[in-house]
């Protein structure tokens, strides 16, 4: 008796048609783009994502400002939909999220581009992109 016992969190991964799906249906989520700022201003984004890059360069370091910048923008414990490239920082950064108390995590399979084809070539095979989803460059 008396053992605390905290329940242990588990991220959830949805293919991008299902994390679009998903955050319609849940308007109060926090859509969070975690690729550096070249790729989310250059390369594209979804539409609705807000920005807050896990890493940035010039040395690739983990952004120091991305817990408290995550804590700001989902508040009272909003469910949190990341995506990156490719799906690796986005889930890197989810369990990283979770570690620090957040309840509901989502990662975004194969990301914003998808996984690399034979010839190298992302937004190819699958992604959010390659699905027809909403995006918009800056």
């Amino acid at each position: 008796m008396g053992k605390n016992v905290t329940a242990e969190r588990t991220m959830k991964h949805m293919t991008p048609r299902e994390s679009h799906e998903f955050l319609q249906l849940h308007p109060e989520a926090v859509f969070i783009d975690c690729r550096s700022e070249i790729e989310y201003l250059f390369v594209g984004h979804p539409v609705g994502a807000i920005h807050i890059a896990w890493q940035d360069g010039p040395d690739w370091d983990v952004n120091p400002d991305f817990l408290g910048h995550a804590r700001k923008a989902a508040s009272v414990n909003r469910p949190v939909v990341l995506i990156c490239r490719s799906g690796r920082r986005s889930m890197e950064a989810g369990r990283y999220l979770e570690k620090y108390g957040f309840p509901e995590v989502y990662n975004v399979l194969h990301g914003f581009e998808g996984d690399m084809d034979e010839t190298r070539h992302r937004s190819t095979k699958n992604g959010w992109r390659h699905d027809g989803l909403p995006w918009e460059q800056t």
